[in-house]
């Protein structure tokens, strides 16, 4: 059974799957077999692992319980390159489990399927590496006993020797049953299949045929019946064609039928590093390459496979940067603002608020933060209700009215909230100090924070993510975190982040700045809890409350990627499906209209189609075109579709706005997906005069 996974690619959980082994935070499936299953999982900083847990029917059998026992003994004595380290295990547990380290990439198997035969200095590096790990593993007086193309890696580094689960010690003392065949046909030695001899010599055998497999892309004895597979193996020679003759010569000697004519592991490993040393110098040492050869640094320095990618894993909670650092970065690069609209991306916490020019800071453990440009204090702004149990420090009751100021404790002199400006990383021993409010002040906030999320995400079907509201008051910080609920798409957790942001900013600023010297909660972490457990959860970001909260300059709002991915999710509020239809269907036919007058306007192709939605986080009405052959490409035409657009939007929206007390949506933002892009190119954004 693999306990490293293949292919990199974590498979979800399956019902039944346990949230937690040990002290490992599970995340998904890598690969099942008779023994049991191999789950993805996570430490508490992040680190990626696999981890074997037994089936419950062999885990009630003492002679197998016994038998992994010695496995778990056993592996614990073998260290060196090329191989999986074991992390943890516990023999005793009513499921006995053990975690290694992950090794990502594809198998030996996977790779010839994908890619074919490995060559040049991979394939020397494949052959030196896997050599010199089971060096390791002999010198532990171990014997691996199912040396396969199944049981080796190839990361992005080297490969890597994996699976002890037969493995036995060489001094006689395996708790296998008699008479039992182990390993599996075509990787099985001679002797094994004559005497049922398993030693060192048998993995060597079976390295070769590994080998010999990696460079031909071909089984060395063939494929077919089992028995036919054995008759070949004990009086055929292997199929070694087309290998390069120094290669060759070696895999010959570690093929042999006789076992003591066998190359031990060490030999072998040096005889390939020798290789791959040539290979990448094309000169000898100056021992004429008789001389020990370190195999590490040659195996790595030559190994050229690429890193595999693995989106299906999580983000490590609190240890790195945040998932929307990278990928907002990424869009920023891509993205440009047009028509005399610049925008400007955020990083780390990208869910703008109005009002909050972010700006991509690293804080001292890495985790990307937020400042902020102020903004008058009287500016207009369109904010959601969040008022509280406690009445105080709330928005007016009027959604439309709320202002809060770009710094609630300007000019005050003691205030209790004494880390403005920190931007210390939050540590999980303060998430895991909090507790839930306790005072009416904190109940208030608690309330103001849900209730405007709940507002929020109501409108996309998404209120079942209300969050658990906590404080920890020594660190001056409410955590607003969500879950535990497993297969929550991407971009609902990003609308579940962005709104807690406004949410949180917005509740604690108008605490701060009504109660300056009592209040002292300020700063604020949004996390999601994806599974049951004390484990803390994945940290979507974090920011303060007096950094120009929720401002804005009238006029000067700009859309961004968040908000047209959180746009994009179809909306379950009556009012705003109402006026999406009559606007998306308004602003189709004013820009057929133009078309129609002339001016080299071009219509979109067959399939293309201009769409309407509503970010209910920034009040934000966006319009997109997919536009796949290039009529929106000049700088004119983009111009003349915004100005479509906001011709036509905006009397809707105030139309919406005048005869709805409960309407906020009075912003706009236009953007073009080019091409197959999926990555918009926002042209335009701006404000209805109402």
């Amino acid at each position: 059974m693999n306990v490293a996974g293949s292919g990199g690619r974590v498979q979800p959980a399956r019902p039944g799957d346990p949230s937690r082994v040990g002290p490992y935070r599970i995340v998904g499936r890598l690969g099942s077999g008779g023994m049991g299953v191999v789950h993805a999982a996570l430490t508490a900083d992040g680190v990626r692992v696999a981890v074997k847990v037994i089936h419950p029917e062999r885990a009630e059998d003492p002679e197998f319980r016994a038998r992994f026992r010695r496995e778990v003994h056993l592996s614990t004595r073998v260290q060196g390159p090329c191989l999986v380290p074991l992390l943890g295990a516990d023999t005793e547990a009513a499921q006995p489990w053990l975690a290694t380290a992950y090794a990502p990439g594809l198998t030996l198997d996977q790779h010839l399927a994908a890619h074919g035969p490995l060559t040049g200095g991979t394939l020397y590096a494949f052959a030196a590496g896997t050599a010199q790990a089971l060096a390791a593993v002999h010198r532990a007086g171990v014997v691996h006993r199912d040396v396969k193309p199944q049981n080796v890696i190839l990361g992005p580094a080297g490969p890597r020797v994996l699976d002890f689960g037969i493995a036995h010690a060489s001094d006689g003392t395996s708790v296998t049953r008699t008479g039992i065949m182990t390993g599996t046909p075509g990787w099985i030695s001679p002797e094994h299949y004559r005497h049922g001899t398993a030693g060192a010599e048998g993995d060597m055998f079976a390295w070769g045929a590994l080998v010999a497999h990696a460079a031909t892309g071909r089984l060395p004895f063939g494929g077919g019946a089992p028995d036919a597979v054995a008759f070949r193996v004990m009086s055929e020679d292997p199929d070694l064609a087309g290998i390069p003759e120094p290669l060759r010569e070696i895999l010959e000697k570690a093929l042999a039928k006789d076992p003591s004519e066998r190359l031990p592991a060490v030999a072998a490993g040096e005889a390939c590093a020798r290789l791959l040393a040539s290979q990448a110098t094309q000169i000898l040492g100056g021992d004429g390459g008789q001389g020990s050869t370190r195999v590490g640094e040659p195996v790595v320095a030559e190994w050229d496979l690429p890193a595999l990618d693995d989106p299906a894993w999580r983000t490590p909670s609190w240890s790195a940067r945040t998932r929307i650092a990278a990928a907002v970065l990424v869009a920023a690069a891509m993205v440009g603002g047009v028509a005399g609209a610049t925008l400007a991306f955020p990083a780390g916490d990208d869910g703008n608020v109005p009002g909050r020019t972010n700006v991509a800071k690293s804080s001292p453990g890495g985790l990307a933060t937020s400042t902020s440009a102020a903004t008058p204090a009287n500016a207009p702004t369109a904010a959601g209700p969040v008022d509280g149990a406690d009445g105080a420090g709330d928005a007016p009751a009027d959604p439309r009215s709320a202002v809060v100021p770009s710094d609630p404790l300007a000019g005050v002199a003691g205030a209790a909230f004494t880390r403005a400006g920190d931007v210390t990383e939050p540590t999980p021993d303060e998430w895991r100090a909090s507790t839930l409010a306790a005072t009416s002040e904190e109940k208030g906030a608690a309330t103001a924070i849900q209730d405007r999320m709940r507002a929020v995400l109501a409108t996309k079907d998404m209120d079942f993510m209300t969050p658990t509201v906590t404080f920890d008051k020594r660190a001056q910080t409410v955590m607003v975190t969500g879950g535990p609920i497993s297969q929550i798409p991407e971009d609902h957790q990003e609308v579940f982040r962005r709104a807690a942001d406004v949410a949180a900013c917005t509740a604690l600023a108008y605490r701060l700045k009504d109660h300056p010297t009592t209040w002292p909660y300020g700063r604020f972490v949004i996390s999601w809890k994806n599974f049951d457990g004390d484990l803390e959860p994945q940290v979507l970001g974090f920011g303060e409350a007096t950094d120009g909260c929720y401002s804005v300059i009238a006029g000067q709002w700009q859309g961004d990627e968040s908000g047209i991915a959180t746009a994009a999710i179809p909306s379950s509020d009556k009012a705003e499906i109402r006026v999406a239809d009559a606007a998306d269907k308004a602003v189709t036919t004013a820009w057929n209209a133009r078309i129609a007058q002339g001016d080299g306007l071009e219509p979109f192709a067959a399939g293309d189609a201009i769409d309407l939605g509503f970010d209910p986080v920034e009040k934000a009405a966006y319009v997109w075109a997919r536009d796949t052959d290039g009529v929106l490409l000049g700088r004119a035409q983009r111009s003349n579709f915004q100005d479509a657009v906001s011709r036509t939007l905006c009397p809707r929206l105030t139309a919406e706005y005048d005869s709805n007390r409960n309407w906020t949506y009075t912003r706009w933002s236009v953007a073009v997906y080019e091409g197959n892009s999926r990555v918009p190119e926002l042209i335009g954004s701006g404000e209805c005069s109402h």
